[in-house]
């Protein structure tokens, strides 16, 4: 079965780069994509219990990511809410811990620990 991802980030270049990278993880299927909060908690809204995995970046072209990742909170227990950020202070990392995302992980740094978690968390073939 696919895991289906949501994907919340506002860089094209980014999104064009993670799409097809977690397609290569096995079955993982990038259902939607949102470049603000308000896109990203209307798409979720409208798609609720439907999606495995979200990926949230922090700093989005309206909003943040901490509005996407409090308003997962009550997602169902098989759902996974990650930031992925180019921001990764220890303060960014508590206030997404605080406000509900499972895990927190650097862009620039820490692709390889995302991918493992992905792999890990959502059991996807390699």
């Amino acid at each position: 079965m696919a895991t289906s991802v949501f994907l919340v980030e506002d860089n094209k270049t980014i999104r064009e780069n993670l799409i097809p990278a977690l397609a290569e993880l096995g079955s993982a299927t990038v259902m939607g994509t949102a470049e603000s909060e308000e896109e990203a908690v209307d798409w979720l809204a409208r798609h609720k219990g439907e999606w495995n995995l979200a990926v949230v970046d922090f700093f989005l072209k309206q909003g943040t990511g901490l509005g996407v990742v409090r308003w997962c909170n009550g997602r169902e227990a098989d759902q996974r809410v990650v930031v992925l950020t180019n921001y990764p202070t220890q303060a960014t990392r508590i206030a997404c811990k605080e406000a509900g995302a499972d895990q927190v992980f650097d862009k620039s740094t820490e692709l390889e620990e995302f991918f493992d978690y992905c792999l890990a968390k959502h059991g996807l073939p390699m």
